[in-house]
């Protein structure tokens, strides 16, 4: 018995994983904070899912656009500022919400917020469709560029109604309707 205290550690973890946590630079630390910043529910909610279709479609529309060769009308111009303008904000507002941003802005009516943006986006997006759309016929000639252009007004015509989806989807949320991530925090 004289040599039992000699043998006991009282410590609940190695001076190695210690050291680490107390620098901050452990990996396994980092990777606990970024799941638990990550809100796993919003990613499986239709506004999440139409937010990606919303990206994912709209790269693919302004890159077949940009990757076109020939020299465009300007009306083309507005397609593109509009398709990059909002992939980028789109992109910004789902990582923003995907992290949990919004709950540490309360006093932003983040419901409202997003059924404004979706409403403008669709409108916008319209109005880009159809310049697109109207200004593909001119290129028949040109194959590549028909095609492009084509398949582009083709995509712009699907993140139109996806983006309309949204505005749908994000007014029930408004109205407290849905269980948008982005309304959880928002008191009523």
């Amino acid at each position: 018995m004289a040599d039992f205290p000699s043998k006991v550690d009282t410590e609940t973890s190695s001076p190695h994983t210690q050291g680490s946590q107390q620098g901050g630079n452990s990996f396994r630390g980092i990777t606990a904070n970024v799941t638990t910043m990550v809100d796993i529910s919003f990613i499986r909610s239709i506004p999440a899912i139409l937010m990606m279709v919303e990206i994912f479609l709209g790269l693919l529309h302004w890159a077949l656009i940009a990757s076109t060769f020939r020299i465009f009308p300007p009306v083309f111009g507005w397609v593109m500022f509009v398709a990059v303008t909002l992939w980028i904000l789109t992109t910004v507002l789902f990582f923003l919400i995907l992290f949990g941003v919004h709950r540490q802005l309360p006093t932003v009516p983040w419901p409202l917020m997003v059924m404004i943006y979706n409403t403008i986006a669709t409108v916008l997006y319209v109005t880009a469709f159809a310049a697109n759309a109207a200004n593909v016929y001119p290129f028949t000639f040109f194959v590549a560029a028909y095609n492009h252009l084509a398949a582009a007004a083709f995509f712009g015509a699907v993140v139109t109604v996806v983006y309309g989806a949204s505005a749908f989807f994000s007014y029930l949320d408004w109205k407290g309707d849905g269980g948008n991530a982005a309304t959880s925090t928002v008191p009523t």
